[in-house]
């Protein structure tokens, strides 16, 4: 009955707006896309597939936003009744579980249902959709943007966080302000500095009555009802140069995350960049401690986060590469990155006839330091304060390292090739629970040949060589290419290490203007997606595919 009375309000609401508009002689836009991923399962016991009692399984979601000139609506329906395997149980269902309206009147924004909002790099609060991870944390209240003078920007926010098909308890108020002093300073503009100073603040409100966390049969613990999170930060930029510096801390927030703990939260951030006449370069450094930081306290996974910490590594796009992704440990690490890109120009010794480019990227991220080694864990700390930490010192492990390599170059008029070598340390005990320390190389060569306007055809051979976990794994590619419609692919993904088994795929595309359809068989591997250093664990899944996109 509450569906139906949500699909039925947010109709009128929408059909409203667009009889409003058209009334008015106002120029009414509407968009939105529907998203449909599908699976028919079968068994496979060779790569251990879970069985799935149901002939058809999808991810569905149909979006639509209404916009004029004073007020935008919009909605999302997703349908999970039967989720693709790797979402978790409270994920399935269906309804419309997103819809917002937004007033405008010149400089200032009111927005009232679901909305999305980030402060700064988002230590303190970032709500967010990744649809491949089954993630939408978005919160359901109210938000003011506002623009009350000239180069400051003021949002004010309140609502409770999306958690699947409900929203959990706690209630999530905030405020965040930035300065743009270039536009203030005279000065500053006119030797073209940008400088930009910005300053939030979090509030969760959760009963601690929703939880109660016992220590012994007669003792448990005095939960906070009030969790408070602020983050500093300035940005400047000076032509190509560009300096971002960032602090968090968050108040004594006990948690499933933390053992339960009553220490306080910190995260540090330096970043640079520079860009000018085909050099690019970025270091940047992190380190944060307890900085998990949740609508409900009780919660695992990927549900009900507030806060984000970038995880400082390359996300790589090949197969091979992103078969041991990392994801960030919110307990504490330090994070480092560094980046080296080059294009050497045309017709140069370096550069050959059509240019060469090349990209090196190093990444390292490691344990902080703690003085509760004695401990097997931080459950052992339950109720007290937890650990100490010397804020320079490294702690005993490394979590992951990456070193890779690139190069691209285009040899003739219709062939160009991309070369990769990458060394990478993953600490799968840690980010895993099990698995130990994995070490591993990986080669990298992908080919694409224009054939003519029409045809081309893309090749890619990726090889990882290792001791740990599985062995060595092989990856083949090659995808022929008809514009402006038609794409096919084949690909296998075979472990030549301890299981002996091919991850083969073949896949069917077509589009045309905004239609998109994909249709495939074949088996996928188990392991972790990941984005931006959240992961999910997916199964391995043999079975027929199909997709379909579109956008208006």
């Amino acid at each position: 009955m509450m569906k139906s009375r949500t699909l039925l309000v947010i109709s009128a609401l929408v059909c409203g707006m667009s009889v409003q508009g058209q009334t008015d002689d106002k120029p009414v836009s509407v968009s939105g896309s529907i998203q449909s991923d599908i699976l028919i399962p079968q068994d496979d016991e060779k790569i251990n597939t879970e069985h799935i009692s149901e002939d058809l399984l999808t991810n569905t979601y149909a979006e639509v936003n209404v916009m004029s000139k004073y007020v935008d609506a919009g909605m999302r329906l997703e349908y999970l009744e039967h989720p693709l395997p790797g979402f978790e149980n409270d994920i399935k269902g269906w309804g419309v579980p997103y819809f917002f309206v937004k007033g405008k009147l010149k400089e200032t924004e009111l927005t009232l249902g679901h909305f999305y909002e980030q402060f700064g790099s988002g230590f303190v609060l970032r709500t967010y959709e990744e649809r491949s991870l089954g993630i939408d944390n978005s919160l359901l209240g109210a938000r003011l943007v506002s623009k009350p003078l000239k180069g400051v920007q003021v949002k004010v926010l309140t609502g409770k966080q999306r958690r699947y098909w409900h929203t959990n308890d706690a209630w999530v108020s905030g405020a965040d302000v930035e300065l743009s002093l270039d536009q203030w300073l005279r000065p500053l503009e006119s030797q073209g500095f940008y400088l930009t100073l910005g300053a939030s603040f979090v509030n969760k409100h959760e009963k601690a009555s929703d939880d109660e966390i016992f220590v012994d049969a007669t003792h448990k613990l005095n939960l906070p009802e009030n969790v408070n999170a602020w983050d500093v930060r300035i940005n400047l930029t000076k032509g190509p140069v560009s300096v971002l510096a960032e602090y968090a801390g968050k108040s004594q927030d006990p948690s499933f995350d933390n053992g339960y703990i009553y220490r306080h939260g910190h995260v540090a951030m330096l970043s640079m960049t520079y860009a000018k006449s085909g050099l690019s370069l970025l270091a940047q450094a992190k380190r944060s401690v307890n900085m998990s930081f949740r609508s409900k306290r009780s919660m695992t996974g990927t549900s009900s986060t507030i806060s984000y910490l970038p995880p400082f590594t390359m996300e790589h796009t090949y197969d091979l590469p992103a078969l041991y992704p990392y994801a960030t440990q919110p307990d504490g690490e330090w994070a480092y990155q560094l980046e080296a890109g080059y294009t050497f120009k045309r017709n140069t010794s370096l550069g050959g006839r059509y240019g060469t480019s090349v990209k090196v990227n190093f990444s390292h991220v490691h344990a902080i330091d703690r003085n509760d080694h004695e401990n097997e864990s931080a459950n052992g700390l339950m109720g007290t304060d937890g650990y100490g930490s010397s804020f320079w010192k490294w702690g005993n492990q490394t979590y992951y390292q990456d070193f890779n390599i690139q190069l691209e170059k285009r040899l003739t008029r219709d062939f160009k090739m991309n070369l990769l070598y990458m060394n990478q340390i993953y600490n799968m005990t840690v980010i895993e629970g099990e698995g130990g320390m994995v070490h591993s190389n990986i080669f990298v060569a992908e080919g694409q040949y224009k054939f003519n306007k029409r045809l081309s055809l893309r090749g890619e051979l990726q090889y990882l060589t290792t001791h740990g976990d599985l062995g060595d794994w092989l990856y083949g590619l090659l995808e022929l290419s008809i514009a402006p419609h038609w794409m096919f692919t084949v690909s296998d993904e075979w472990n030549c290490g301890a299981t002996d088994v091919h991850y083969y795929m073949g896949m069917i595309t077509f589009s045309t203007g905004s239609h998109r359809i994909q249709a495939g068989y074949g088996r996928t591997s188990e392991g972790f997606n990941c984005s931006g250093g959240v992961c999910r664990y997916v199964p391995a899944t043999k079975g027929f595919t199909l997709s379909y996109n579109y956008s208006f």
